[in-house]
């Protein structure tokens, strides 16, 4: 497994747990009509974000989403030039029985992408060689990156020095194989490493950087001394997905789509009506700052996000199987459904000690 690319299991993953990161004592199995649902059901809710962000850029109510103004024209502009955007994982309630519930979408930093698409491929085959799997990460990816309208030049692949766990340099190392195999010139380099020099972008060697791909969240490099030239480059994933990166995109989902049964009510700053709530805050991760209100239920993370606002969206427990709390990890690349990733928890709420769980569909 830690040949395949796994190699931040134990790093990532606190170490007084028992339970293992990658757990392959149990798996989930999903027949082949619900997939097919799940896939029309993510599908569909990719294109209400895309036209959550229309309505966005057309009405300009960035302040749901907590953004500056001034980052307005800038992501207006990516907008509508249709900069081109590869991946996303959508976070899902799914007991097997009820319709599936959005619970966030990561659309700008999505990890647990190389266990989605490789190693637990790898286990299906290696165990379960005669069935199938909700997966076609890797093939899609590198089709990606094929079709992609970028400019002449290399692909740049940046992550940060801050993750000390190597999960972040193994997915972007992940995402630059999947571009080489499509044909791509391909260079590596730290998010610290990039500079400008009134003119480009550059790399310690002075390389001209015209196409990045980054494992950086778009409200850090609009924070940095650079960050007001980010149109004089083309990035991955592009600016306009900080409006989809961003939990107030709940708010404006239930807004747009009221009483759509893949949707849980939500709204910014105030529970509203919701007598058991989830509040989470606008930019946040690994389940951080986070607190549940729900009769006999009380809760809360640690962290110290919050600070742009908080959404309050309508609490849903997770199913329980054996007494684990399962998130389905749906990605999406380009504008389809393209594979699926579980990730378990004994607690309501997924955080930094869930586990990943592999899954198969039965011949």
């Amino acid at each position: 497994m830690e040949s395949q690319g796994l190699a931040y299991h134990r790093t990532a993953h606190p170490e007084n747990l028992t339970r293992p990161y990658w757990d392959e004592s149990v798996h989930y199995v999903l027949e082949m009509e619900e997939v097919l649902h799940l896939e029309e059901v993510v599908e569909e809710l990719h294109r209400m974000c895309l036209q959550a962000a229309e309505h966005v850029v057309r009405t300009g109510r960035y302040e749901v989403l907590g953004i500056e103004e001034r980052l307005a024209p800038l992501i207006e502009e990516s907008w509508r030039r249709r900069d081109p955007h590869v991946y996303g994982r959508f976070d899902l309630r799914y007991d097997g029985a009820g319709p599936a519930k959005l619970l966030e979408y990561n659309a700008d930093t999505p990890t647990s992408l190389v266990e989605s698409s490789v190693i637990q491929w790898f286990w299906k085959e290696d165990v379960f060689p005669e069935d199938d799997q909700w997966n076609s990460i890797h093939e899609r990816l590198v089709d990606r990156w094929r079709e992609l309208p970028l400019r002449e030049g290399p692909l740049h692949f940046a992550w940060t020095e801050a993750d000390l766990s190597g999960e972040e340099i193994m997915t972007v190392s992940y995402l630059r194989e999947t571009a080489e195999q499509a044909g791509r010139e391909c260079v590596s380099l730290t998010m610290e490493s990039v500079g400008w020099d009134g003119e480009d972008y550059r790399g310690l060697e002075g390389e001209r950087i015209k196409t990045l791909c980054k494992l950086y969240p778009w409200e850090w490099i609009v924070g940095e001394p650079f960050g007001a030239f980010v149109d004089e480059t083309d990035w991955v994933e592009p600016m306009w997905k900080m409006l989809l990166s961003n939990k107030g995109l709940l708010v404006l989902l239930w807004e747009l789509f009221p009483g759509h049964p893949n949707l849980l009510p939500a709204y910014l700053n105030t529970p509203g009506d919701l007598t058991s709530h989830i509040r989470k805050p606008l930019l946040g991760r690994e389940g951080a700052s986070m607190t549940i209100t729900a009769p006999g239920v009380s809760q809360e993370t640690g962290g110290r996000y919050g600070a742009e606002g908080f959404v309050f969206q309508e609490f849903a427990a997770l199913p329980e199987f054996d007494g684990q709390h399962p998130v389905l990890g749906a990605w999406v690349v380009a504008d389809e459904s393209a594979g699926l990733g579980i990730r378990e928890t004994s607690g309501l709420i997924t955080d930094d000690t869930s586990s990943f769980v592999p899954h198969r569909i039965p011949q």
